[in-house]
């Protein structure tokens, strides 16, 4: 299956700019999430890798091959999109078929491709039964099991589970994956969310105003975000604080926040920077407040809310460096509104200070 490049692409709609400068790489075999906020240019990528649209500039290869200017039905790509796009005057079957039919197969072999379709599929509704008949996460299967019967060698998915019920697309996310690697296909998946990209892609793509913002594993993307954009994006919420590196002995550093509190981490800024702390609410640990607080990475504040969010707590904590939002485990210790707490930064990213201000750095448009 291919290895595909995206080399240098632009893509404009009147005054905006869709792609601006793309160059990615999907290595053969691979299972390659592409998340970021709407309008960030996700789905107009995927539709210049299937051929759908042109670029203005740019090209894009399978096997380093430049496919830029071949039509999508001779790129081998196979496409399900977050319409359910079924025939609805066709029996599941001929659903399933259509493309070994048009093809012009034999019978023989016409049967051979759907049966095997199906199975690996575990699509048991039956054959002769109508889209309308089935339930949405049924006539899903049923859609990429059709696009799978054309023999692709690319799978593109764009938002292919967003019409479907919470429990449905969770179910058929990981099926996606499994079948994607039973076949050893390359695939690439548009969505908008989360936890299903991290929870099935090899690597994820951030995209934000048309640009890739970083490209890594779901686990680098979480614990090493290359900009205050994905540390705010994945997951949703971050704290920043500014500071600037106090001292510097190595690699680590003494990081002095705006009040004065001092946190002990690493990086590559020289003493001096100005810098951005960025710390995700799960890796600040609540403690109850027994005496003055000391030790590294330590603060002290009131709870200001709670929320229940099922198997955790969300918190906001009022300190002298801002309010800070702490997520933690369900059952752990639970703490009250109005209550006095320590809370100790388990682990903190730092990014020199965004020249265009924080605000902007991290907006999703």
């Amino acid at each position: 299956m291919p290895d595909i490049k995206v080399v240098d692409v632009y893509k404009r709609f009147g005054r905006i700019v869709a792609l601006d400068g793309v160059n990615l790489h999907v290595r053969d075999g691979e299972y390659v999430c592409i998340i970021g906020p709407s309008g960030s240019g996700k789905s107009t990528l995927l539709k210049i890798i299937a051929g759908i649209i042109q670029p203005d500039r740019g090209d894009v290869f399978f096997d380093d091959v430049r496919v830029t200017d071949l039509p999508l039905e001779e790129r081998g790509i196979g496409m399900v999109m977050q319409d359910i796009l079924l025939f609805p005057h066709m029996n599941l079957w001929d659903n399933v078929t259509f493309s070994p039919l048009t093809r012009g197969y034999n019978r023989e072999i016409i049967v051979n491709i759907g049966n095997e379709v199906m199975n690996l599929l575990k699509i048991r509704a039956d054959k002769k039964a109508y889209p309308s008949e089935l339930s949405r996460g049924e006539q899903q299967m049923i859609a990429l099991a059709r696009a799978l019967a054309s023999r692709p060698r690319v799978l593109l998915l764009d938002e292919p589970l967003a019409s479907l019920d919470a429990h449905a697309a969770r179910a058929l996310r990981y099926e996606l994956r499994r079948m994607v690697k039973e076949l050893g296909l390359t695939a690439i998946h548009v969505t908008h969310n989360q936890e299903e990209a991290l929870s099935i892609a090899d690597r994820v793509v951030v995209m934000r105003k048309g640009k890739i913002e970083q490209v890594g594993t779901p686990l680098e993307l979480y614990l090493m975000p290359k900009t205050p954009f994905v540390s705010r994006f994945i997951g949703g919420e971050a704290n920043f604080l500014e500071g600037h590196v106090a001292q510097k002995y190595g690699n680590k550093a003494v990081i002095e926040l705006r009040n004065g509190t001092r946190l002990c981490t690493y990086t590559h800024l020289p003493q001096g920077s100005h810098v951005l702390v960025a710390v995700r609410p799960e890796h600040i640990v609540l403690m109850k407040k027994t005496k003055e607080i000391h030790g590294e990475n330590m603060l002290e504040g009131t709870i200001e809310d709670k929320n229940f969010l099922g198997a955790c707590i969300r918190y906001v904590v009022k300190t002298k460096e801002g309010s800070l939002i702490v997520r933690m485990r369900r059952g752990v210790i639970s703490f009250r509104i109005g209550e006095d707490v320590a809370l100790r930064l388990d682990k903190v990213v730092i990014f020199e200070y965004p020249k265009e201000g924080l605000l902007k750095a991290i907006a999703y448009e």
